[in-house]
């Protein structure tokens, strides 16, 4: 299978990659970017990652056969609404955005009822570096993409996305849209808001300076998710907020129950709370599922 032309609406590291992996893998014949930032797309002209650019969707998008959206979440509606007057009814959609319920929603808004020939998915990889300077081919070699199709979507259009994902090097699954929000809003979503949390309150305290200098190597690995781009992860959050509600009262709980711990003196209760913890992430991390990437 090969694509004549894919535009891709955000060509920064998850679409840029996404260009540079399927070039790489002779999948495709013309990569046409679009986005608001003529000097990010200028760049990655340079850099080989698309072939031409629009700064306008409906010229980006009609003649191209699929159309990879990857932009913030709370965009999509607005895209999805340039998208729908000029592409071409046979053409592919699918996206890398990190909620699905609220992508799924958009479409719905956008064209009724979604369209058979979305594909919504996620790739489950990506770096704390952004733009398309940053973009790799490689970001989704043996990483997770999770394509969250709808009882209506066609079949051929299913396969043609999970073949692409395939070529990138990625391993596909398929669940639905509310499984996928509930899973990544523990695994991620939560991860992030607790990393911003944790900087945000060190830098309001008076040593800040101090605390910061004199910061080890696990710091550094804590609080590395929270170098991400702010605007993305505010969309984020928002756009999972009842999922990410649910785990965030849950470990809001049993942060409580080890503050408990601390003032009563209990050892026993936090070493058995570390001693859990760790054997659960040791036997994930040799299990080789892991994709040590955010």
């Amino acid at each position: 299978m090969k694509i004549k032309q894919l535009t891709i609406i955000g060509v920064g590291l998850i679409g840029g990659s996404f260009a540079r992996a399927i070039r790489s893998a002779g999948m495709i014949e013309k990569i046409i970017g679009c986005g608001r930032n003529t000097q990010n797309l200028e760049k990655a002209l340079a850099l080989g990652v698309i072939d031409d650019f629009y700064l306008d969707i409906q010229s980006a998008v009609k003649q191209a056969d699929l159309i990879f959206i990857a932009t913030p979440v709370c965009s999509f509606q607005q895209i999805l609404t340039e998208v729908k007057e000029a592409m071409k009814a046979d053409a592919i959609i699918t996206d890398a955005g990190s909620t699905k319920s609220s992508v799924i929603a958009a479409a719905k808004a956008v064209f009724t009822e979604v369209p058979e020939n979305f594909i919504p998915g996620h790739p489950i990889a990506g770096t704390e570096n952004s733009g398309v300077e940053a973009s790799f081919a490689e970001l989704y070699q043996d990483h997770r993409v999770i394509l969250t199709p709808l009882e209506n979507s066609n079949a051929s259009a299913l396969e043609c996305v999970q073949e692409l994902w395939e070529a990138a090097g990625a391993k596909v699954v398929t669940m639905t849209a509310q499984h996928h929000d509930l899973v990544l809003a523990a695994t991620s979503h939560l991860p992030h808001l607790l990393a911003f949390s944790l900087v945000n309150t060190l830098t309001t305290l008076d040593e800040k300076q101090e605390i910061f200098e004199n910061a080890a190597g696990g710091f550094r690995d804590f609080t590395r998710i929270a170098s991400s781009d702010p605007v993305m992860w505010q969309d984020i959050c928002l756009a999972n907020r009842d999922a990410l509600l649910e785990h965030l009262d849950h470990f809001s709980h049993d942060l409580q129950e080890l503050r408990s711990a601390l003032v009563k003196g209990d050892g026993e209760k936090l070493k058995a709370v570390f001693t859990r913890a760790k054997q659960s992430r040791d036997s994930f991390m040799n299990s080789g599922s892991n994709n040590d990437k955010k």
